[in-house]
């Protein structure tokens, strides 16, 4: 069984909620996984290494 976190009263809906399009509310579009890349894992690397050299050049 599927549950939403889908309203169904406008009435108690949140104003930024009432503006948004019907299809985004609705939650009946599956989900996709965003597939990852090869350029995320060189920003984490990229990411993790500079961590490493200024936690390193403050212990030093």
């Amino acid at each position: 069984m599927k549950r939403t976190l889908v309203m169904t009263s406008d009435g108690a809906r949140h104003p930024f909620r009432r503006g948004l399009p019907q299809h985004v509310t609705s939650g009946t579009e599956e989900l996709r996984p965003i597939a990852s890349s090869d350029n995320d894992w060189r920003l984490f690397l990229l990411s993790f290494t500079a961590f490493f050299i200024v936690a390193y050049s403050f212990i030093a």
